[in-house]
């Protein structure tokens, strides 16, 4: 559980407010409300641990620069900012681990339920040459709205692979070997800055953690919603 400690804001307007016989004013009320959340939020340590892997400290933000199929647009890290990013790679051929890890994130959705409405899952597909834009946006639409197809030229997704370290290959078919795609199954997790948090394992193997995954996403869902609650407390002041 959480460690939390407060303190006294430390402004004489805001002890002023306290006392009986003196009527608090709009701007120490403001002070107040904001001192308070400055000690909630400093004063609070967490010493829970992840479920997934914390990779805060060894991984980069988020930035790409890809189309996102369901309105051709391009775009990069910034247009979704402010929501909880899942990076996954993979392909709408796929036979089972990509539609089986999608709809356990479905199911991990449902779990944290109106706390994950800002959370977007950006399936990068790494077979662009049969996932046309119609193919993919269909695709990640029929697991949930939530989801993103993006897609991108050769170097864009070579790019945005080697930044993550996500190993791809796609074979086209011959006599010999039918057409192949081999892709990593893991999941990176960003906060609302962009910032690298967790490395969410294969979620498409024998015994995904599906509630542990719904744990750390609604906990970081929560973690920007007080961080949003201190800006605007700011704001007042």
């Amino acid at each position: 559980m959480p460690k939390c400690t407060t303190s006294s804001p430390g402004s004489d307007r805001a002890g002023d407010a306290a006392r009986p016989g003196i009527a608090p004013t709009r701007r120490g009320l403001a002070t107040l409300g904001a001192g308070l959340a400055v000690s909630f939020l400093t004063g609070c340590s967490d010493d829970r641990k992840w479920h997934s892997i914390d990779v805060s400290n060894s991984s980069p933000p988020l930035a790409f620069t890809l189309t996102r199929a369901r309105d051709g647009k391009t775009v990069t890290a910034a247009d979704y900012r402010g929501h909880i990013a899942m990076l996954y790679f993979g392909y709408t051929f796929c036979p089972d681990v990509c539609p089986t890890t999608l709809a356990n994130v479905v199911t991990i959705l449902d779990k944290i339920g109106p706390a994950g409405s800002g959370i977007r899952l950006l399936f990068v597909t790494v077979d662009p040459n049969r996932d046309t834009p119609a193919v993919l946006a269909k695709y990640v639409h029929n697991f949930s709205p939530q989801f993103d197809g993006l897609r991108g030229t050769p170097d864009q997704l070579a790019a945005v692979a080697r930044r993550y370290r996500v190993v791809y290959s796609v074979t086209p078919a011959t006599k010999e070997h039918p057409y192949e795609v081999t892709h990593g199954s893991a999941t990176y997790v960003f906060d609302g800055t962009g910032a690298a948090r967790l490395l969410v394992p294969s979620l498409a193997n024998a015994n995904p953690d599906i509630a542990g995954t719904a744990a750390d996403l609604k906990r970081l869902a929560t973690e920007h919603s007080d961080s949003g609650l201190f800006s605007r407390l700011r704001r007042m002041v």
